[in-house]
C-alpha cells in the first residue's frame, strides 16, 4: 500500500487520512451541501438551510455556515471559493472579456474544488485549456496549503506553457510563489472579478461532470482509491468523452490537431 502511495504522488500520512473532528453526520450534511452547490451554485446559507431541511435533515443557518466555510463555500458570492482572497497578495485584473478563445494554450485556466471521501474529504486543483477543455495537470490535497496547486503548475509547464493564465483571486494563486513562476515564463495573469461565477466557467463544468459521472456515483474509502479513480476520469475525460461544445471532438482531439 505505501508503494501505492509512492506511485500515486502522495505521502504515506494521507494513506490512513480521516477528517478529524467531524461526525458521520456532519460529513453527510457535507456532502448533500456539496451536491446542491454544484447544481444551484448560486445558494448562499438561508437557501442551502431550506434545501436541507426540505430534504429531511435538520440543520439551522449557523450549523450550515460553519460546514460550508470549513468545505471553502463562500456564502455571500455565486462562486466556489475554496481559496481565500489574501490582502498581502497582489490581485491582477480579469483579462479575458471580448477575448477570442482561437488556439490551444491561448488561456490556461485553474480552480480547486471540494470533493468527498466516505469518511473524510479532500481538495482537488485542476489546470484546464479553454479552447480545448483538456484536463492538462491536476493534484490533491488534504489541506488547502499552496504546495499542490504549485506542484499541478510546475508539472504542466514542463511541456508547454499559456499566453494567458487565469484563476480566482484565492491565496493558492495569488501567492507571489505562485505568480512569479507566471511572470518568469512571460504568462500573463488574469484573475476572476469577485463573485462572477462564469469568468472561470469552463473549469466550473468540468467539475459538475467530474462530479455527477464520477464522484456522485461511488463512495471512496481512502485517498489513494479517490487518486487513482480521478485519474482514470480525467484520462477518459481528455481521450474518449465527446464535447457537444466542441463538435463531438474530444478534448484530446482539439487539443493536439495539427
Amino acid at each position: 500500500m505505501y508503494l501505492q502511495c509512492e506511485l500515486l504522488g502522495l505521502s504515506k500520512s494521507t494513506l490512513y487520512y480521516k477528517a478529524k473532528g467531524i461526525s458521520e453526520q456532519e460529513l453527510k450534511l457535507m456532502g448533500l451541501i456539496d451536491e446542491q452547490f454544484t447544481k444551484t451554485p448560486f445558494y448562499g446559507v438561508r437557501r442551502m438551510t431550506v434545501a436541507l431541511n426540505r430534504m429531511g435533515y435538520k440543520a439551522n443557518k449557523k450549523r450550515v455556515h460553519r460546514l460550508m466555510g470549513k468545505m471553502g463555500l463562500e456564502a455571500i458570492y455565486p462562486k466556489r471559493k475554496l481559496s481565500r482572497a489574501s490582502k498581502d497578495h497582489k490581485v491582477y485584473p480579469y483579462l479575458l472579456n471580448d477575448v477570442n478563445i482561437e488556439r490551444p494554450n491561448q488561456v490556461w485556466s485553474s480552480d480547486i474544488t471540494y470533493i468527498r471521501l466516505k469518511g473524510g474529504f479532500v481538495y482537488l486543483v485542476a489546470i484546464i485549456d479553454w479552447f480545448s477543455r483538456y484536463v492538462l495537470s491536476w493534484e490533491i490535497s488534504i489541506t488547502l496549503d499552496s504546495s499542490f496547486c504549485l506542484t499541478a503548475l510546475d508539472r504542466v509547464l514542463l511541456g508547454a506553457k499559456p499566453e494567458i493564465f487565469n484563476s480566482d483571486q484565492g491565496s493558492q494563486f495569488t501567492a507571489n510563489s505562485f505568480t512569479q513562476i507566471l511572470l518568469q515564463n512571460d504568462i500573463r495573469i488574469s484573475m476572476d472579478g469577485r463573485g462572477r461565477v462564469f469568468d472561470n466557467i469552463f473549469v466550473e463544468r468540468l467539475w459538475r461532470s467530474l462530479k455527477y459521472e464520477l464522484i456522485y456515483l461511488n463512495d471512496y474509502e481512502t485517498v489513494p482509491e479517490a487518486v487513482k479513480a480521478i485519474g482514470s476520469y480525467f484520462e477518459f475525460y481528455n481521450q474518449e468523452r465527446p464535447h457537444q461544445s466542441l463538435d463531438y471532438m474530444t478534448p484530446a482531439e482539439v487539443h493536439f490537431a495539427t
